[in-house]
């Protein structure tokens, strides 16, 4: 056999194996897309059927979006789902009414009750000249599905006015995370009166942090009130966790994080405070564009890193909350799954949602509030190339699946953005497996072009000669 016969052998190859690899991806998708089409029936009915694994707590879940097929001849839907779980994985719980759904929080003192962020975009006929966006919040008593209008308004636009976090401080306040305007404000949810706000151009410069101004500058996509009455808040695109007395603002020294200093946080979400008496001052966070959760120990007044799980299948991470039995609650939106993982880091627990932004165990306490930290526990990082976790020391002598170590390998190094962007365009059936296969065959296919193109005598040769005549 010719050398050339021999590398299109190969070439051949390499695309055929791709090619195949993308097919049964796709199969089995699509097999797994009827099967998708019954759990959402099922979900929206709650017909009874075990969709979710059994736990010993409600689970809820609030998801961003989601495109999912319904019903023959219905077509492709984009939807947004609030629902809860029994403990025996039956649904308690479905609403998809809003066109987002945001951060859940239990309501103290109640057994099946929660309160919850939402958006709904509003037309231009709605909104006047341009589209609009109702922010709000509502309460809902999950076992009744009595629901309950807390306070709502409407801001210009929709992709950077959204607000994703609130917190309830007593009965009558309640403090949110303003996107639109670049704030935290509390409001008395009794008057509709704002009682106090924060700017983060108090303390931040517009012109040379964040992003882009004013479209989507701080992108604050979260606030907790502490026990203390302090505001914890994250400012997204500052790569930042600010600290603020409501008396005098800004704590100095506080703040977790630095402006584009991504190798502590990327664009994170979600940060919940782990409180002294349970082990802290600690911070469990979803560190986003780093597809990871982090964890950090307030140590001799600095932040140090104590935890860090991650897997292959990890993308864009919005949510983690430590639970009172040490384990962790992940959502992981391009990952398209809510999990738990022990105080090993094993997965224990798993349910697939499509691009989920925040869960809660209910009757465990707000989101980690009845947790104790990393350091605590004695928890020890993880970061292993399959979906359950392996230690990366390899204690447990089980070996790392080397296209999951490959990938992540792969994420550490392309920019957060620029891989959970590409992520996810992809189909949600596209893992590790099947991106390596698309890049094989766009890879392979445009070498073996180029390599023809070599080979062709037409190449390197003009068809036509050139008659250069000088006169004089």
């Amino acid at each position: 056999m010719s050398a050339r016969k021999l590398v299109r052998l190969v070439f051949a190859s390499l695309v055929v194996l791709s090619v195949l690899a993308l097919a049964n991806g796709a199969a089995s998708s699509s097999v797994g897309q009827t099967d998708e089409q019954i759990r959402q029936a099922n979900i929206s009915t709650g017909d009874g059927k075990q969709i979710a694994p059994q736990t010993n707590n409600i689970t809820v879940i609030a998801t961003d979006s989601n495109t999912w097929f319904g019903k023959a001849g219905d077509g492709p839907r984009a939807r947004a789902e609030l629902v809860a779980f029994n403990s025996n994985g039956t649904v308690l719980y479905y609403n998809d009414s809003h066109t987002r759904y945001w951060d859940v929080d239990p309501v103290e003192g109640t057994e099946t009750t929660v309160e919850f962020l939402y958006a709904d975009h509003l037309n231009k006929s709605e909104c006047g000249t341009e589209v609009c966006t109702r922010n709000g919040v509502e309460r809902v008593n999950l076992s009744t599905g009595a629901v309950t209008d807390v306070y709502s308004r409407i801001t210009p636009g929709k992709h950077s006015t959204r607000w994703h976090d609130g917190d309830r401080i007593n009965d009558s306040t309640y403090a949110i995370a303003d996107i639109a305007q670049d704030r935290v404000f509390v409001v008395n949810t009794t008057t509709g009166l704002l009682e106090w706000s924060w700017e983060a151009q108090n303390d931040f410069e517009p012109t040379n942090s964040g992003g882009p101004y004013p479209e989507d500058w701080t992108h604050i996509n979260d606030v907790e009130v502490l026990e203390d009455g302090r505001l914890m808040v994250s400012l997204r695109n500052h790569d930042q966790i600010a600290f603020l007395d409501r008396e005098t603002g800004l704590v100095e020294n506080w703040t977790l994080g630095t402006d584009d200093q991504h190798d502590i946080i990327y664009e994170q979400h979600n940060p919940d405070y782990i409180p002294e008496s349970q082990g802290g001052p600690a911070v469990l966070i979803g560190d986003s564009e780093s597809n990871r959760v982090v964890e950090y120990q307030r140590e001799n007044g600095e932040w140090n890193r104590t935890w860090m799980w991650q897997d292959a299948q990890m993308q864009w991470p919005r949510d983690a909350d430590r639970l009172p039995n040490g384990h962790t609650l992940i959502t992981d939106s391009n990952g398209n799954r809510v999990f738990e993982v022990n105080q090993q880091g094993d997965v224990v627990w798993s349910v697939d949602i499509a691009f989920p932004y925040e869960a809660e165990r209910l009757e465990t306490g707000d989101e980690s509030s009845g947790g104790q930290s990393a350091s605590a526990l004695g928890l020890v990082s993880k970061s292993t190339g399959e979906s359950s976790a392996v230690d990366t020391g390899k204690q447990n002598g089980q070996k790392e699946s080397i296209v999951g170590s490959a990938w992540i390998e792969i994420k550490n190094i392309v920019p957060g953005r620029y891989m959970n962007g590409f992520m996810y365009v992809l189909p949600a059936w596209m893992g590790s497996t099947e991106v390596f296969a698309l890049l094989a065959l766009v890879f392979g296919l445009l070498a073996w072009a180029v390599t023809e193109w070599r080979w062709s005598s037409r190449s390197l040769t003009i068809p036509w000669t050139v008659h250069i005549e000088r006169r004089g």
